[in-house]
C-alpha cells in the first residue's frame, strides 16, 4: 500500500499516528526514554484518503457531461482521462480556483450533444474557459467532503478517550493539501496543536527506513488479531460442545480448542517472546501437528468458528516416547517488526520446527 497521509497524535508523552495510502488508519502511541514508541490505539482503515477526493472529481465530470459522453471519452481515451486526473491530483493540494485542461478530443465527443461550454453553463462554481474548466475553490472544496467529515468524526472519537493527546502531526501525500490542514487546524484548534513537515509525504519513506534499521524504536504494539494454536483437552460436558468430542486409547478429549496465544488489542513487545508448554495426545505418539489461526475476535473457544483463519502450520517430530504423554513440546512465540516466529521443540531430543506468520497485517 501506498501511504498518503500520516497523522500523528501526540498526547504530553503519546502520540496518534494516522496514515492514509487511498485508507486512513489510526493509531495512538505514548513516547516512551530516548524517543521509543508504545502503540496504544491499533490501527483502524477506511476509504477516506486523497483518492475518495479524485473519486469525486471524476464521478463530478461523468455528471456534467451525461448521457453517454464521460463514458464514451473514457473508454476511447483512457489515457487522456488518466492525464486531467493526474492533473487534477497536483491542483486539489491548493485551496483557491483550479483550471484543469480539457482535450480536443473531449470537445469532440461533447459536441455530438452541443458544444463544450454548454454542458457547465447551469452548474455552480463551475466554467469553460479556453479550454479550461475552471473549478472555484468552493466547489473545490465539496469534493473534500466526505473524506474531512468521515475523518473529523473518527479523530473525535479517539479524542473522546483518555489519550491527552496534545499535537496533531501531519505527514504523507494528502496532508500536502491545504485544504486538509486547514479543516484540521480549524476543528481541532481548541483540542490540540496541528503541525505539518515541510515535505509531508517523504516523512513515510523515512519512518519505513528507521522502522526497518531500528525497529525497536516501536517498542511494543498493539496486536491486529487473535492468534491461537488448535489443541485437543480432557473433554467437560459442562463446557463443550458433544459434536466435538471423540475418544482414544488416553481417554475422552475435545477437539479442536483454539488456545490463545495474544489477543487482538493486546500489547505485544517487539523481539518478545512467549512461551508455552505443551504434551502430545497420544503416550507413544511421533509427530506433533500444530495449526495456527486468526481472528479479530477477541473471544474465540474452537478454531472452526465463524471469522477465523488458518495461517499456518507445522509438525513437530518427538520419536523418543519413553516419557510418554509427560513429554514436552515447547512452543516458542517471537514478535518482531511484522512477523511473529512460532517454533516447536521436543525437549527431549531438540527438534524443531519454525514458521513465520504475518503478525501484523490488516
Amino acid at each position: 500500500m501506498c501511504s498518503e497521509l500520516v497523522l500523528y497524535y501526540y498526547f504530553y508523552i503519546s502520540l496518534l499516528l494516522f496514515v492514509v495510502g487511498g485508507t486512513i488508519d489510526i493509531t495512538v502511541h505514548e513516547i516512551l526514554e530516548e524517543g521509543a514508541l508504545k502503540e496504544l490505539h491499533k490501527a483502524s482503515g477506511n476509504n477516506l484518503g486523497g483518492q475518495n477526493v479524485d473519486r469525486k472529481f471524476k464521478e463530478f465530470l461523468r455528471e456534467i457531461f451525461c448521457d453517454g459522453i464521460w463514458d464514451e471519452y473514457e473508454q476511447n481515451y483512457p489515457s487522456e482521462v488518466q492525464r486531467m486526473m493526474n492533473d487534477f491530483t497536483v491542483f486539489k493540494k491548493r485551496d483557491k480556483d483550479i483550471e484543469v485542461t480539457c482535450s480536443l478530443n473531449l470537445g469532440k465527443v461533447a459536441q455530438k450533444k452541443q458544444d463544450i461550454e454548454h454542458f457547465l453553463e447551469k452548474v455552480q462554481g463551475v466554467s469553460y474557459d479556453e479550454g479550461s474548466i475552471r473549478i472555484s475553490k468552493q466547489k473545490l472544496r465539496s469534493f473534500f467532503e466526505d473524506s474531512l467529515w468521515g475523518i473529523t468524526k473518527s479523530l473525535r472519537q479517539i479524542l473522546s478517550k483518555d489519550f491527552k493527546i496534545k499535537y496533531i502531526l501531519l505527514v504523507g501525500g494528502f496532508a500536502e493539501s491545504e485544504i486538509l490542514r486547514i479543516h484540521i487546524t480549524e476543528e481541532f484548534i481548541d483540542n490540540c496543536k496541528v503541525l505539518c513537515p515541510f515535505r509531508p509525504q517523504e516523512v513515510i519513506l523515512k519512518g519505513a527506513v528507521e522502522f526497518g534499521t531500528q525497529p525497536h524504536l516501536v517498542a511494543s504494539r498493539k496486536s491486529a488479531f487473535t492468534y491461537g494454536v488448535g489443541v485437543a483437552e480432557r473433554f467437560n460436558e459442562s463446557i463443550h460442545k458433544a459434536e466435538k468430542k471423540f475418544t482414544n486409547k488416553e481417554g475422552t478429549f475435545c477437539d479442536d480448542i483454539f488456545m490463545t496465544l495474544v489477543k487482538a488489542d493486546e500489547d505485544v513487545g517487539w523481539n518478545e517472546t512467549r512461551r508455552h508448554i505443551l504434551n502430545p495426545l497420544e503416550s507413544d505418539q511421533t509427530r506433533v501437528n500444530f495449526t495456527f489461526y486468526q481472528t479479530k475476535k477477541q473471544k474465540v473457544t474452537y478454531v472452526d468458528e465463524g471469522g477465523i483463519e488458518k495461517i499456518g502450520s507445522f509438525v513437530v517430530q518427538s520419536p523418543n516416547i519413553t516419557h510418554g504423554k509427560k513429554r514436552e513440546i515447547e512452543l516458542q512465540i517471537k514478535f518482531g517488526f511484522t512477523e511473529m516466529t512460532a517454533t516447536g521443540t521436543d525437549k527431549d531430543t531438540g527438534l524443531k520446527q519454525t514458521i513465520e506468520l504475518d503478525f501484523m497485517r490488516i
